[in-house]
């Protein structure tokens, strides 16, 4: 700890002395009276990876280092600890002496970002923490290694996205509305954004970035071995702090949209890692759980844009029908599949008029007419995931799952292309 020059009187040569072998170092008297003060940590420099922040986020940027201590305290089990570093904070010491604490930000409402309005409850994410926590919810009889995967993961994921979602979209707002001071204004809650998803360099293997980086080498969407969603991510950080400082509104709404889009890629690569190897005999549990975590990190963003479906009462299966509406159920029609114009074309397809797309393994116009508006499921894809990746039903492991049709309308809404997403290597 380095003190400041401070006046000193009345004191001993010896005292001097020790003074200086505690401190390391004495400052010469003079008359003024100032507060100590603490190095700041050699870390916490101008940039994490290639931003440069334009305000001090310093105290932002050590909260990462309180994931990695959760992640170790659970891989021990001892949640009593994990819980305590995530409840009352360890690393990120404001001013006052109090912590900055994930779960302050967690449990809040009013905050900018869908979860709260998507699970229609307040401190919806801090809701999913403390359930692996505490191992209530969708963690009650979990194992540890269920449990520690909940935490591990959903602090590292889930927290810290809603975080950086939040301050992306508080920096729009103060830019929108004038205010584009660097300390003060909209700069400011960019580089927060930053700080919370990548963090220290020396501390981001904690962090959302660090699993782009995971996830791209899964899926192969590296270049020269950088992960491309998170090249991208942090280019749009880049670009939209400029946008910000400029008052460019059409380019930091551009990079927030950037952002966002490649968390979908990076958490739809996880979701789809996880829930096709809970096949797996010893570790299906544990996959699952990876796989729930991840799915929950970008659900609110992901789940209204998966497909809608009919219920069919005779074959007990689906009739899948895009984003359109109830009354798209009572518009399945018999027809041929061949487009065929001729009078007496064999009638083997169940056509959705409206949707445009075929009911799959309807054979008979029986069957074909049981669709009905009685029977809509909306966003059906994503209760189809929830189900599969449902901790509390052990009959959904032992089984690999390709969930991609079911993301696949998340990834046209979004701009995802096949390349985006890659293939498993």
């Amino acid at each position: 700890m380095e003190l400041k020059r401070k006046s000193i009187k009345g004191m001993t040569l010896a005292l001097l002395m020790l003074i200086a072998a505690m401190a390391g170092c004495i400052g010469t008297e003079d008359e003024t009276t100032e507060e100590a003060e603490e190095t700041k940590a050699a870390f916490l420099d101008a940039s994490d990876a290639g931003y440069t922040y334009a305000s001090n986020v310093d105290n932002h940027r050590s909260l990462m280092q309180d994931l990695c201590d959760i992640k170790t305290a659970a891989s021990d089990s001892n949640w009593d600890e994990a819980k305590n570093i995530y409840t009352n904070g360890k690393n990120a010491e404001k001013s006052d002496g109090s912590f900055r604490t994930l779960a302050g930000f967690a449990a809040a409402e009013g905050k900018n970002h869908n979860y709260d309005t998507f699970y229609n409850q307040t401190g919806a994410i801090g809701a999913h923490i403390m359930a692996a926590m505490d191992g209530t919810g969708d963690f009650e009889g979990a194992s540890d290694t269920v449990r520690y995967q909940g935490i591990a993961k959903l602090t590292a994921n889930m927290g810290m996205v809603g975080y950086t979602i939040h301050e992306l979209n508080a920096a729009v707002a103060k830019a929108d509305a004038g205010n584009t001071d660097n300390d003060s204004g909209a700069p400011h809650n960019w580089d927060e954004g930053w700080a919370f998803f990548h963090g220290p360099d020396e501390h981001w293997s904690c962090s959302p970035a660090y699993t782009m980086k995971k996830r791209a080498a899964d899926y192969g969407t590296e270049t020269n071995g950088v992960s491309n969603a998170l090249a991208a991510s942090e280019q749009a950080m880049v670009d939209g702090l400029a946008a910000l400082q400029a008052g460019d509104e059409a380019g930091y709404d551009a990079a927030t949209e950037t952002v966002i889009k490649n968390i979908i890629i990076t958490y739809s690569q996880a979701t789809l890692k996880y829930t096709m190897k809970m096949d797996s005999n010893e570790s299906a549990a544990k996959y699952q759980a990876e796989g729930y975590a991840f799915w929950k990190t970008m659900e609110a963003y992901a789940a209204p844009y998966t497909d809608n479906a009919c219920y069919n009462m005779n074959t007990h299966t689906m009739g899948w029908i895009g984003s359109s509406a109830s009354a798209a159920c009572d518009a399945f029609i018999w027809t041929n599949g061949s487009q065929s114009q001729e009078e007496n074309a064999t009638k083997d397809t169940c056509y959705n008029t409206m949707s445009h797309t075929v009911a799959a393994g309807i054979t008979s116009q029986a069957d074909c007419d049981e669709f009905t508006s009685n029977y809509f499921y909306e966003n059906y894809g994503a209760t189809s995931m929830n189900n599969v990746l449902d901790l509390t039903d052990a009959s959904q492991l032992g089984t690999s799952y390709d969930v991609s049709a079911w993301l696949q309308p998340v990834w046209d809404h979004y701009g995802i292309t096949a390349e985006d997403i890659g293939t498993y290597q």
